[in-house]
């Protein structure tokens, strides 16, 4: 029997088929793997991330004194919605005093300051009555440089704050209005004596007194007569003057 001589070059070549096969063989089964254990990774990490919670703070506890109204009224307790109907009770009353103070004010101005028959507006028609009076101007001076102002105080600034007055209703229904008021002028001083009256039948005021008094000089008579009923006295009936 003859001995086979080995040829080393034959049997690489018949050697690398099964080589290169091999190798193949394990680079996909190493890919696979990879890519396996990755996508077994996301699977895990999603599951994870969509089964945890999104942690909430602990709300404050809502009291009389800092409760916004951002928490709902289902999810407060049986305290907290004491405290929030005793909050909004309190700022529905200072709402209310408010409102009401606010038109009590508004009532004052407009009956003192703004009425036609408002204390403020006779004072007002009874100065203009007084400038434009010559008598007047002859004792005190031009109309224009004559002032008027309520009762003297020793604060310049409140001159002119304070007109004493009085009102009353007599016994057969008439209002009388009565307030005095002074005068300066570059020639002198005076005093203005005001009497009004208005019965229940009347809209308007009447004058039943105007004067001037200028001291050192007879008063003028602006308004009325010799005495407070301007001159204008009713007769007597049965002992008793009616109007």
């Amino acid at each position: 029997m003859m001995a086979t001589i080995y040829k080393p070059l034959e049997a690489i070549q018949l050697l690398r088929p099964t080589l290169r096969n091999a190798r193949i063989s394990t680079v996909r089964v190493s890919r696979a793997g990879f890519s396996t254990s990755r996508v077994a990774c996301a699977t895990q990490s999603s599951t994870t991330n969509s089964d945890a919670k999104p942690s909430q703070p602990p709300r404050r506890h809502v009291t009389v004194t800092n409760d916004t109204g951002a928490v709902r009224w289902s999810d407060l307790s049986v305290g907290e919605k004491a405290a929030r109907t005793t909050q909004q009770s309190f700022n529905f009353v200072v709402i209310i005093a408010g409102v009401v103070l606010t038109g009590a004010i508004g009532y004052l101005l407009f009956s003192d300051i703004f009425s036609p028959n408002s204390k403020t507006s006779h004072f007002n028609r009874a100065v203009t009555k007084i400038r434009a009076s010559r008598e007047c101007q002859a004792l005190l001076g031009p109309g224009s440089q004559i002032e008027a102002h309520g009762e003297p105080s020793f604060s310049r600034w409140a001159r002119n704050r304070f007109i004493a007055s009085t009102s009353e209703t007599d016994q057969w229904g008439t209002e009388h209005m009565r307030f005095k008021f002074y005068l300066t002028g570059p020639k002198n001083e005076g005093v203005v004596h005001v009497h009004l009256a208005r019965k229940p039948s009347e809209d308007e005021w009447v004058y039943r007194t105007l004067a001037v008094d200028v001291k050192g000089e007879k008063r003028v008579w602006l308004e009325g007569g010799e005495g407070e009923d301007g001159g204008r006295k009713g007769p007597k009936i049965f002992g008793a003057r009616w109007w």
